[in-house]
Parts: C-alpha cells; structure tokens; sequence
C-alpha cells in the first residue's frame, strides 16, 4: 500500500521558471493577490444539500473593501476564461468565497453565477507551489486534458476540474447496472501508467475526478487529477501509482475481475505510445519545461535518492542513479517511453 507520511514542504517559484511561464503566457498581472484574500473579517462553516460539514469555510468582507474584491475576482475570471475580455463581466457575480484550512495550499474557491441563466462556475486560487506548477504543466502536455492557469508572482490561479469526485464515484456509481465496466477499468489503468511515466503522486481517490461523456451507443470515462502538490516529491515508488492506494481499491479489484494480465499490459503500452506521440509534437515546450525543472530543487535529498533506486530497480536501468535532481528522474522517465 502507498501512504504519505509527512506534509509536503511548498517551493518557491525560481526566476528561471517564472522565466518559462512568462515565456508561454502563464504568468500575468492579477488585480488581487493570496494574501490579500486573507483579510476577510468573519466565517462560516460550508454545508452541502444534505447537511454535511464540507471542511470549508465561507469567508466574508468588510463592506467598505468587498466591492473592490469581488470586481478584482471577476477580472481574474475574465483572464482565466475569456484572455481578458471584460466584455464577460456585465452578466456575472461573485456568490460566494470560500476557504478550504486543511489543506497544503489552503486554497480559495471563488464561485461565479452568470445572472442571465443562473449557469455557475468555480476557479481558485492559491498559494503558488513550484512542485504544483510542474505537475500543471506536465499535465497539461502530456496528458490529454489541457490545463488552464496563471500565475501572478506567489499566487496561482486554477480553473475547476470538473467531474465526479472519486471517493463518491466509488460509493455512488460503481456499482450502477449502467456502468461499462471493462471501459472504466481500462481507463484507471491508463490513468495509473500516466500518474507513473510523470511521476504525480498521491492520485488516492478523493484526489481525481471521473468524467463521464456519453455517446450514441457507449459511455466514456476519463479519470482526471486535480491535486498536483504531489509532483515528484515522494521518494516511494510506489506513492506514484494510484493503484497502491487503499481508498482506490473497489476500482482495483474491479479491475482484477474483469481484465486479463495481456489486456492491462496492452492498455499501457497504448498509453506510453500516447505519451509518446504528445511529447514529439510539444518538443520544445517539453524541454524548455525540463531544462528548468532539472535544475530545480523540488523535494528533499533523502527522497530523490530513494526514488532513484527503486526506478533504476523497477525498469533495470541504472542510468537512474544517475540523476542529480527530481527533474533528471522524470527526464529518464519520459526517455524511456520515448526509447520503446
């Protein structure tokens, strides 16, 4: 089984990838920053529809600033949704701020209503995370989700992931007579080679979201991560394949059930070959990308060592060993997928 055992420590963004996210349109000039958002005066925990305590708080401002704060946090919508077209602004409004105190980063979550049709959205905002950055990135090139942030020196701004958490998807709709079992057990195993080829850990249930699209004669899947804090830091390998998780174990056995050895082994040489494929079309962003993150500082040394011993035993390569930094790890990650 994987487990975290200790808070992840946050890394500052260095002048080389503030350099490459100014380079690719990622960092911007925010009206409102993190830390001003903490000036709130009260609180209020956040219930959901059926009277259970969601482990955020709703925050409130004094009158004389919330004008300019919600105007601010609309502006940053408009930056986040629409490149800037303020034109999008006359039809929405900010319902609600909250505050989520337990985790890493403490993020903010803004929710805005457009009051035409009462359509809502969610974006949020937070402390910004080196290690965070990276696996936005990653995510955004090597996966076939694209990511949309921004960055404003130590704060970043994410839009919401949406889909169906997956704790409650486990619980709610596993066991939907509906549910294309093989379809969705394919997925989770080319969401587990994706998590590993990158290195993203810590991919347990309530960190993913399911998204389901129907079709006109099947339902798809995609599993998709929404917590990044976890990009290549660990120093288990084992941290870095979501299949190692106990909260992810109904899917596991799922899977177990009704796939083959050969079937597994397939999906995730069609994934490598996907991965593959989108690193030869985004090159150069690849490198520009791993030149900064390998000179980078991202994790402690006492994990770097450890990984790199359990890769170069895992694929029998010791040209692992090698790697001076969790950058070098992912680089010789992302060659071998490209070498086979």
């Amino acid at each position: 089984m994987a487990f975290i055992s200790n808070k992840k420590i946050p890394f500052r963004i260095n002048s080389d990838l503030r350099g490459y996210l100014e380079s690719y349109n990622r960092e911007v000039s925010l009206p409102i920053d993190y830390s001003y958002l903490l000036r709130y005066d009260n609180a209020i925990p956040l219930y959901d529809k059926k009277g259970s305590d969601t482990l955020w708080e709703t925050v409130f401002y004094a009158h004389s600033e919330i004008d300019e704060v919600y105007y601010a946090l609309k502006t940053i919508y408009a930056d986040l949704k629409a490149d800037g077209d303020l034109s999008v602004m006359k039809h929405l409004y900010v319902d609600r701020v909250d505050l989520c105190s337990y985790g890493n980063s403490k993020p903010f979550r803004v929710r805005i209503v457009n009051k035409v049709n009462d359509n809502f959205d969610y974006f949020y905002i937070k402390n910004a995370d080196a290690s965070r950055i990276y696996g936005l990135e990653l995510e955004h090139i090597l996966s076939p989700n694209r990511i949309s942030y921004m960055t404003s020196k130590d704060t970043l701004v994410e839009e919401h992931i949406a889909g169906i958490p997956g704790d409650m998807f486990i619980k709610n709709y596993l066991n939907e007579p509906n549910l294309n079992i093989v379809r969705f057990c394919k997925e989770f195993v080319k969401f587990n080679e994706r998590c590993f080829v990158r290195l993203l850990g810590d991919m347990h249930s309530s960190n993913f979201v399911v998204d389901i699209t129907p079709d006109f004669e099947e339902i798809y899947y995609r599993i998709r991560s929404i917590d990044f804090d976890q990009q290549s830091y660990e120093g288990k390998k084992a941290v870095y394949l979501p299949q190692y998780f106990k909260q992810n174990n109904a899917i596991i056995e799922m899977g177990m059930k009704y796939l083959t050895p050969e079937s597994v082994l397939q999906y995730q040489r069609e994934e490598r070959s996907l991965i593959s494929g989108r690193i030869r079309v985004e090159r150069n962003r690849i490198q520009d990308l791993m030149k900064v993150m390998q000179q980078d500082t991202i994790s402690l040394p006492q994990n770097l060592n450890q990984l790199k011993r359990e890769l170069a035993y895992h694929y029998q390569n010791n040209s692992f060993l090698q790697c001076r930094s969790m950058g070098d790890v992912v680089m010789k990650s992302l060659e071998l997928v490209l070498a086979h």
